[in-house]
């Protein structure tokens, strides 16, 4: 019973779609219409508000860590089963027909409550690639594939079990943005001012 919990706790968790209650508050319609049709902080960027898109990150990033923050009364194993759901359901929340965001944000929040290490050189990865190329699907790739790297000299072998899973999970809802890098049609970001 207190897996299932972990489990419905991480899944409901996962499943409030920040971006998108965040953009219809603020007057800038339903992001599911705007650019790459994604609930997550990069589209959000993309309706011209770094505010939303701030906000959205921070909020996306609060409700990974707070599963896990929860989730670690009931013990190891709740705690990886909500680090696990909370992504499944950020990624196919059920109130939006299981169409959700990427994952990023919600998996460093996940990351910082689990292995902060991880998330510091998952973030760190994220951030030398999103500048150096410009394009956010690119460095959270990157980031993802980081973590499974870094995971096992950091972590315990089940924490990296689920470190791993989730960032095949990200790469996996990836795919769109992995065929647009290939082909040369991928949108780039830019992280200064103007």
């Amino acid at each position: 019973m207190t897996l299932l919990a972990a489990a419905v706790l991480g899944y409901l968790l996962g499943s409030i779609p920040s971006g998108l209650l965040l953009t219809r508050l603020a007057g800038l319609g339903d992001i599911r219409r705007i650019g790459s049709g994604n609930i997550g902080a990069t589209n959000v960027l993309r309706t011209g508000s770094k505010g939303a898109a701030a906000l959205t990150l921070v909020l996306d990033l609060a409700k990974g860590s707070a599963a896990v923050l929860i989730a670690r009364g009931w013990g190891e194993e709740a705690t990886l089963v909500a680090a696990g759901c909370v992504i499944i359901g950020h990624m196919f929340p059920i109130w939006l027909g299981f169409r959700g965001g990427k994952g990023v944000a919600t998996a460093l929040g996940v990351l910082l409550a689990l292995a902060w290490p991880v998330a510091l050189a998952a973030a760190l990865v994220w951030l030398a690639t999103a500048l150096t190329f410009h394009f956010a699907s690119l460095a959270a790739l990157a980031a993802a594939v980081g973590s499974v790297v870094l995971a096992p000299f950091l972590v315990d072998g089940p924490t990296a079990a689920v470190i791993a899973g989730i960032a095949l999970l990200i790469i996996l809802r990836h795919h769109a943005n992995i065929r647009r890098l290939i082909a040369g049609s991928e949108s780039r970001i830019s992280l200064t001012k103007g």
